[in-house]
């Protein structure tokens, strides 16, 4: 019914979204990386739904995959009981099916239809229209989102390693396969062999004779190249996909993931251009896959595509669906500042909503050693530097998800982590560096962050689940986006702004999403060409060379995109050629200084 979705939104700020939007239609996506943090919910969620709550411990066989099969069949139930409330309750104002059709877009079918009805006085006409709304009412999706690099191998109560079944994104993919939802699996953050390996295990993720499916696979992408090499992967598995989920390389939140240079549009472009030929390669290679399994399809699966990323204004979400012809979009960062929609504790909150563009910038905070979308006024932020003064850099690591380092112990540690970032500078003060480069290096250490607790603090606060002696330092990983968003807004408030019945942003000098990145990707540029100016390789030389005639290339096909962005008045399309002439010209200046 919608044309946007909910993306997943750190650890926690989404893990209950479904539950608080599905039965108005609308599509959200959960984290089930943080078990812990999920079984405390389940808690939660049980008791607030008058349901037993019986605790699944860490000593238990596959706790981690059982509890997140708990927490999504509780999910599954807390919609289907809302949903059918929805539709039982009459069309009066105030009420909750009364609610479903005003938060929909004029231009869905079932609306058109609800305003008919509500134009009809034939008193037998309007029952009739009542029933046949009624019965086409649709869910949203509890879709469910894995890191697909957070899987670290475990090992059992009496420390021996378990298999490789056991590893964190295997049991949390276990886990779903295992649930009663007919939903989603949105596999993130690059491929993961062992993972993939491991789905054709679940014969949910099978076709029936239709091409229909129990559960089905979305793959989150940045570009064409890598969607094609992982689908290929899959499919020759008998594993198909359901929908390529195009998010922007740096505007986004989160983790980012910068491409060598390539914007948005033509990436959109690219797919728009090729999607009949990805359909027709991928289903070669997938019926073959399924003819081994004895399943037999004569046509294609569905196959979807979305993009999200920086969109900001209705006009900016009408124009990727028409002139890219992509089945939906994702609205993520703008719902931190829903209350109603995402768990985002008052402090943190109110941070948000008083911010500016300031607050947000790109760090290198994560300890999976990728780019972070971090947030200056976080508390787990303000810890970190606390920390420090104190001579404590790092964090207590307890959760343990993103161990991955052996520099200077026999198991992995976190870079995060007290115990890491102690002996990392302890090496680092042997070494009688230069003062400059000692700080550099030291700030790099510590510049890590706990973003197992800190990506689930903010839910557990907001819900009084966070006990008094745990770490109350909150991360957050709003997209830069949110800098123009800068009041808390209702659920309704924010899906009218979506389809352009208000305008959350009438007051705000907003550059075009499509500018917004390719000022991020500039300044991704010229960051990391200062940082190697010391020590410039060929090797180097060639990457920065590439990544600006990407960019360059970029500013070109925008240039004759401008003239096709009807939907904006003349006005808007001569500052946008502006601003694109003047960081062309920026750009040029960067590299004959570079050449000096």
């Amino acid at each position: 019914m919608h044309t946007f979705h909910i993306p997943v939104l750190g650890l926690g700020y989404s893990v209950d979204t479904p539950a608080k939007v599905a039965h108005y239609g609308i599509s959200s996506v959960a984290s089930i990386v943080d078990d812990e943090m999920i079984e405390r919910m389940r808690r939660f969620h049980s008791l607030q739904n008058n349901e037993v709550y019986t605790p699944i411990k860490k000593d238990e066989p596959d706790f981690r995959s059982r509890r997140i099969t708990e927490y999504l069949n509780l999910l599954d139930r807390i919609v289907n009981r809302k949903f059918e409330h929805l539709r039982n309750s009459p069309f009066e104002n105030g009420t909750e099916i009364t609610r479903y059709f005003t938060l929909l877009p004029d231009t869905a079918p079932l609306k058109q239809l609800y305003l008919q009805m509500l134009a009809t006085e034939n008193p037998a006409e309007r029952a009739g229209m009542e029933e046949q709304l009624r019965n086409g009412l649709v869910k949203g999706a509890i879709d469910v989102n894995i890191m697909s690099k957070v899987d670290k191998l475990n090992k059992d109560v009496y420390g021996e390693k378990l298999p490789d079944q056991f590893s964190d994104a295997s049991a949390a993919l276990r886990g779903f396969a295992n649930s009663n939802l007919n939903a989603s699996l949105v596999l993130s953050a690059g491929m993961n062999p062992r993972l993939y390996n491991y789905l054709d295990q679940f014969d949910v993720f099978l076709p029936d004779n239709q091409g229909n499916f129990g559960k089905r696979i979305i793959l989150k992408v940045s570009d064409f190249r890598s969607a094609l090499i992982q689908a290929k992967y899959l499919a020759k598995k008998g594993i198909w996909i359901s929908e390529f989920r195009i998010e922007s390389g740096l505007n986004c939140g989160g983790h980012a993931f910068a491409t060598d240079g390539y914007l948005l549009g033509p990436i959109l472009e690219e797919f728009r251009e090729k999607r009949q030929e990805l359909i027709d390669e991928l289903f070669g290679l997938y019926q073959n896959a399924l003819l081994t399994k004895n399943i037999a399809l004569t046509n294609a699966p569905a196959l979807r595509i979305t993009v999200q990323g920086g969109i900001g204004t209705a006009k900016e979400d009408r124009f990727l669906l028409e002139h890219y012809q992509v089945d939906a979009t994702g609205w993520g960062s703008p719902f931190l500042l829903v209350p109603e929609a995402t768990n985002v504790d008052h402090e943190t909150l109110q941070n948000l909503a008083s911010a500016d563009e300031s607050d947000y910038y790109v760090s290198n905070s994560s300890p999976l050693g990728v780019l972070f979308n971090n947030f200056k006024k976080s508390s787990s932020e303000k810890q970190r530097l606390e920390r420090i003064a104190k001579g404590r850099p790092g964090s207590p690591c307890t959760k343990k998800y993103l161990v991955s380092n052996t520099e200077f112990t026999q198991e992995p540690v976190c870079t995060a982590s007290r115990e890491y970032q102690n002996l990392k500078i302890k090496q680092l003060k042997s070494l009688n560096l230069p003062e400059v480069e000692y700080q550099e290096q030291f700030n790099a250490v510590t510049e890590k962050v706990c973003l197992c607790d800190g990506l689930s603090t903010g839910t557990l606060i907001k819900h009084g689940l966070l006990g008094a002696r745990e770490n109350h330092g909150v991360a957050i990983c709003p997209g830069p986006n949110l800098a123009w968003f800068s009041e808390v807004a209702s659920l309704d408030e924010m899906v009218a702004h979506i389809y352009g019945k208000i305008n959350l942003l009438s007051d705000v000098a907003r550059p075009n999403m499509f500018i917004n990145e390719l000022n991020l990707y500039v300044a991704h540029y010229r960051k990391d060409l200062e940082l190697h100016l010391r020590n410039f390789t060929d090797k180097k030389q060639k990457y920065l060379n590439k990544f600006r005639e990407q960019l360059l290339a970029g500013i070109d096909y925008y240039k004759t995109l401008i003239p096709q962005m009807q939907n904006q008045d003349e006005a808007y399309r001569a500052e946008m050629l502006g601003q694109l002439t003047e960081i062309e010209a920026g750009l040029t200046v960067a590299e004959l200084a570079n050449c000096a």
